[in-house]
């Protein structure tokens, strides 16, 4: 279930991170408050997890989501580039996530 509760975790840090642009530099109020509430939401999930996994695991884990996600969207959704390296990047993160998982 911990697990779980920490996949949701960083999913919402992949939402947070793309809420954070529309807040024009915390400047607009509901953009802000919504992604001050993401923020709030990704990281008491992550202490939720915490409590039966493993600190750094568990952290490594919720970073490695956010940063596949935030890459992937940037990539779908803003047209950011795609090359050889970003690729091989997301491969090794998401390769560290599942040996996380497997050997944790």
């Amino acid at each position: 279930m911990n697990w779980l509760i920490l996949t949701l975790a960083g999913l919402i840090e992949v939402a947070w991170s793309q809420s954070i642009k529309p807040t024009q530099g915390f400047t607009r109020p509901l953009p802000t408050l919504i992604s001050l509430a993401l923020m709030a939401a990704a990281v008491w999930l992550l202490s939720q997890a915490m409590n039966t996994l493993p600190v750094g695991t568990a952290y490594a884990v919720f970073t490695g989501i956010g940063a596949v996600g935030a890459i992937t969207l940037g990539i779908l959704v803003n047209d950011d580039p795609v090359s050889l390296g970003r690729m091989a990047a997301l491969a090794l993160i998401v390769g560290g996530i599942v040996l996380a998982r497997v050997t944790t």
